[in-house]
Order: structure tokens, then sequence, then C-alpha cells
């Protein structure tokens, strides 16, 4: 059964929500790309709109936008996702992962595009206490 640890960032409070996705709401994730918008039925926040912005595999290797597909490569990097230069022109080598969700993904980033009618706090602190 897959799992994912969802984090979810509100831009309009500046704060950050953790929760964990399985069974058939995580099933639905799987296939989905960076930047895809989605309901958040599936991460119990009915009437909101999620939009995914990347994520990390088993091994803390990061999802970069620009590889399609859902495996890993090693790619020659000058900046951005999986690798920041600290001398100008510098380039390296770096294990990056694809920007499709898989079976290996064990984290995957979302911000709030539009909001519901309940905060999410309240949303998220009923699901804990059932």
């Amino acid at each position: 059964m897959v799992e994912f640890k969802a984090v979810i960032g509100d831009p309009k409070t500046g704060k950050t929500y953790q929760k964990t996705v399985t069974g058939q709401y995580a099933n639905r994730l799987l296939g989905m790309k960076i930047g895809d918008v989605f309901d958040g039925i599936f991460v119990s926040l009915p009437g909101y709109k999620l939009k995914i912005t990347g994520g990390s595999d088993k091994d803390g290797t990061p999802m970069r936008p620009d590889l399609p597909g859902t495996g890993r490569r090693k790619l020659l990097l000058s900046g951005g996702v999986g690798f920041h230069p600290v001398k100008k022109g510098e380039r390296r080598r770096k294990m990056v992962r694809g920007n499709t969700i898989s079976t290996e993904i064990v984290q995957i980033n979302m911000k709030v595009v539009s909001h519901g009618a309940r905060p999410i706090e309240e949303l998220l602190k009923e699901e804990e206490k059932s």
C-alpha cells in the first residue's frame, strides 16, 4: 500500500501542515506531476484546491520539475532544485528524480491555491480526533 507524507503550505498565513495520506487517496495521487492542481479532499481538506510544488523519495532525492518521468537521473546542474552553487559558474552532476509521483516518493510538497469555507487548522484537528 502506498503512503505519502503531504506537506501543505498556506501562503495566506505562512504556515505549513503535515498530513499522512494513505489508501485510495494516496493511489489517486500516483501519476500526478509537479504543477498539477487537485481537489483537497485527497488530504482531508474538502473545498480546498492544492497545487503540487515538489517532493522527495525514500533516499531524500528531490523531484525536479523540468525532468519528465518517474525515474532517477544524474544531471549536470548549474542551479535550481537539487543543487545550489557556491561559486559563479559552478556546475555539478547530481542525482534528481523526475516530476511524476510514483510509489518511490515519500514526501509531496503542495501549496493552497484556493481556500475553502473552513480554516485548515479546524479540518486537520477534526481528523486527529477521529
